[in-house]
């Protein structure tokens, strides 16, 4: 019973670990960070792996920057004088629309999952943000729907696959991006770890 044990405690970290990181996301694609944020990414640590390579470049590039440098780049990026220079929204991606399809199917599968947009928030539920936050939840438990696990891969291959890892790689280039290019650059990664971890054998 141990070995089970000990491989229900390591798949449990890795989801807390993959919930982080998608909260982490969701939390600096909403809005620019506060210094209080920036302080604490710019003390973010890593290994040699590729996602710990992007971990230690989020960090530097948090040290290199302030809060108001940082929300005028979120300005640029996603907001503009009419629009950024990136619209961070799964129905744009997709279709080349503002909300089509893809937003009301999202709108759908929230709907089931009990998941209700927070009072306050504008911005459509298929922003990138809301997205990843959407999944970092059902990882984490946060919302606790039955079978999380399996609602949490469903919801990433539904709603995060098709265009996820395009934003993000948009983003790492985007020509206003300076801090958020390593934003960019860990989104890319994240995906590209879901995506080998989906394809893995079960």
């Amino acid at each position: 019973m141990r070995p089970m044990m000990q491989q229900s405690q390591a798949t449990d970290g890795m989801a807390t670990e993959r919930a982080r990181l998608f909260a982490l996301l969701g939390r600096l694609l909403i809005a620019a960070p506060d210094a209080h944020l920036l302080r604490a990414l710019a003390a973010l640590s890593g290994d040699a792996s590729p996602l710990g390579k992007c971990y230690r470049a989020l960090a530097a590039a948090a040290a290199a920057t302030d809060a108001l440098r940082v929300e005028r780049e979120f300005h640029e990026l996603f907001i503009g004088l009419g629009r950024g220079e990136l619209l961070p929204f799964a129905s744009y991606y997709i279709t080349g629309f503002l909300h089509e399809r893809p937003l009301a199917d999202l709108r759908v599968d929230l709907a089931r999952l009990g998941i209700e947009r927070a009072d306050g928030v504008a911005e459509p539920e298929d922003h990138i943000a809301s997205e990843c936050e959407s999944f970092a939840g059902l990882l984490s438990g946060v919302f606790p729907f039955p079978g999380g696990a399996v609602a949490a891969e469903a919801f990433f291959a539904r709603h995060l696959r098709p265009w996820a890892g395009r934003f993000f790689a948009d983003l790492e280039a985007a020509e206003a991006a300076d801090f958020y290019c390593a934003v960019g650059a860990l989104g890319r990664m994240a995906v590209e770890v879901e995506l080998a971890a989906q394809e893995l054998p079960v």
